[in-house]
């Protein structure tokens, strides 16, 4: 048997998803003409309480496009130091937007409003000029952790009263809310920027959605050009999106659920000497033994997963992984 544990990025399209592609309706994007990619932008846009959006080949391209819609040359960002925009998007912030990033150390990834508030600079030609702060939900490096609405109602409130833009890189943005209740459509209401990504639990094969209002998606509409993300007949990928927000948002909770069958067997073997909490469909755990000889010995019974670090290794839960391979993965765990 195969396990891919490696990312949810890994999913192939459903049969569902593979006809609403074939029989989308599409025309040319750039010109604005393609009607199943409008579709998309407006079915994101109202899930989330925001005006606009604007579909895009990945996630990293829509959040590079909010840093440079939220930014000017020679200003900052905050976000934590685990944070994708600053550790896995190639140095994009200070490549594209010219922008330098003041990093937190959060709890797995989370930062709060009193962390954030000391480090906005003061008005001071020594300075950059703070004018950005992203979030990550649910966070890759933290295991899936979560914020609530609750934890980001303060971090918005501040960034109104310093006059800061906010941004959601929300590549998980479906597993944050499934794990935590909250409604879509209040994002809306904190966030002036939320990256949606299709790709990932979803189940889409590629995109992600950059919501925003009207105004900010006309710029970054001419940004996507620039960054060579003008698509054409686009229609058959916002396609397999619609499909998952329609159907695959729901069964998330199964690839949670799965994440706690593993991170719970894991706690029980005694060469992991750390699991972290498993909010969601990220598992990270400790290894006593260097992560790679445990990989290989994975990979041998067909398990193909990833380290994080020398010593810690992530397995990731999604639609293509069934109860009977977990079953599996947890007679594997036993035998190492």
């Amino acid at each position: 048997m195969t396990v891919d544990l490696r990312s949810d990025t890994v999913t192939k399209p459903t049969p569902g998803m593979l006809e609403a592609m074939w029989s989308a309706k599409v025309g040319d994007d750039v010109f604005g003409e393609d009607e199943t990619v409008n579709a998309l932008e407006e079915k994101a846009a109202k899930m989330f309480g925001m005006e606009a959006g604007i579909f895009c080949p990945s996630g990293t391209m829509t959040n590079q496009i909010a840093i440079k819609c939220f930014t000017q040359p020679l200003d900052e960002l905050i976000a934590d130091q685990t944070a994708h925009v600053y550790r896995y998007e190639g140095g994009g912030i200070a490549f594209n937007s010219a922008v330098s990033t003041r990093l937190l150390n959060g709890d797995r990834g989370r930062i709060t409003v009193e962390m954030i508030e000391p480090e906005i600079n003061a008005e001071n030609i020594h300075y950059p000029h703070t004018s950005l702060v992203v979030l990550e939900n649910t966070v890759n490096k933290g295991g899936g952790s979560c914020y609530t609405l609750e934890d980001i109602k303060p971090i918005a409130a501040l960034c109104r009263d310093k006059k800061l833009k906010l941004h959601l890189d929300g590549a998980r943005i479906f597993n944050a809310l499934t794990f935590t209740g909250d409604k879509a459509v209040d994002y809306g209401k904190y966030f002036d920027g939320i990256s949606v990504c299709l790709s990932k639990g979803l189940g889409a094969p590629v995109g992600s959605v950059l919501l925003a209002d009207k105004e900010t998606i006309k710029y970054a509409r001419r940004l996507r050009k620039v960054f060579g993300g003008g698509m054409r007949q686009a229609g058959f990928l916002a396609a397999a999106g619609i499909f998952s927000l329609d159907h695959h948002v729901e069964r998330l909770k199964i690839d949670h659920n799965h994440a706690q069958i593993l991170a719970e067997e894991l706690s029980k073997c005694n060469w992991v000497s750390n699991v972290l909490p498993a909010d969601t469909n990220i598992v990270l755990f400790d290894t006593t033994a260097p992560a790679d000889q445990i990989l290989k010995k994975l990979l041998d019974k067909g398990i193909k997963a990833n380290s994080t670090d020398t010593h810690r290794i992530r397995f990731v839960t999604h639609l293509d992984v069934h109860p009977d391979q977990v079953e599996y993965v947890v007679k594997v765990l036993k035998e190492i």
